[in-house]
């Protein structure tokens, strides 16, 4: 009982070693690598609250440390990924100085799913469902734009993703999404049924669809269907 008691945590404090190790390679301008261990980190997320639930050892510190552990895995590096964006974009008012202040404007990102994570643990409404853009895919679509700008032939996308403007914007509306009061569907499939289950596998399908044809590109296409699906499916409820 007692091993069995640590091992959600454990699988926790590997998902904020993912985190720590996708820093160093965002801080290296290496974002492949960052986006692959932000991935692995919010893989072993899941997995630290499915085995809290399997062994009956769910606690207050592990709610605490799940928390602590997201905030650096998707929220410091999807702020270090903007804050380098935003440092390789040009077109921003330049001060001059030793280090320019503009591009720490990336950080907003790391403010808002701080203050998203606290709040989630204090809001009892999101137990089976969420209030808000949850952090792992506010995360995933951060740290999908630099691929979807290296892998990209397209010139708009180009021009959009080294506006700083537009980055800006994106962070903003990051901000916003991360703690909007906006009803978002869980993926979790409590029962086997295909019917009570229509809109997780309709989306999960159209998912994979769009990771298919459009690869990166397809990240935050997945991530904004997934907010309009459901703002629409709230709106027919």
């Amino acid at each position: 009982m007692t091993i069995k008691k640590h091992v959600p945590n454990v699988i926790t404090l590997l998902n904020l070693f993912c985190g720590c190790i996708a820093m160093v390679f965002a801080l290296n301008n290496d974002f492949e690598m960052a986006f692959y261990f932000v991935s692995l980190g919010i893989f072993l997320d899941f997995f630290d609250g499915f085995f809290a639930r399997l062994f009956q050892v769910s606690s207050p510190l592990g709610l605490q440390l799940d928390s602590l552990a997201d905030m650096v895995t998707s929220g410091v590096v999807p702020g270090i990924v903007m804050y380098q964006l935003l440092g390789s974009s040009s077109g921003y008012p330049k001060l001059g100085w030793a280090v320019e202040p503009f591009p720490f404007l990336g950080f907003l990102i790391a403010l808002g799913s701080c203050y998203r994570l606290a709040n989630f643990n204090i809001d009892t409404r999101q137990t089976d469902s969420f209030i808000g853009l949850p952090t792992p895919a506010n995360a995933l679509f951060i740290l999908s734009l630099p691929l979807v700008l290296r892998y990209s032939d397209s010139m708009l996308v180009l021009e959009l993703l080294t506006n700083p403007w537009v980055l800006v914007v994106i962070a903003l509306l990051s901000v916003y999404l991360l703690n909007a009061e906006i009803p978002l569907f869980s993926l979790k499939i409590k029962t086997f049924s295909v019917q009570k289950n229509a809109l997780q596998i309709g989306f999960l399908v159209a998912s994979l669809l769009l990771l298919v044809f459009f690869q990166y590109a397809g990240i935050p296409l997945v991530i904004v269907f997934y907010v309009l699906l459901s703002v629409a499916n709230n709106s027919r409820v």
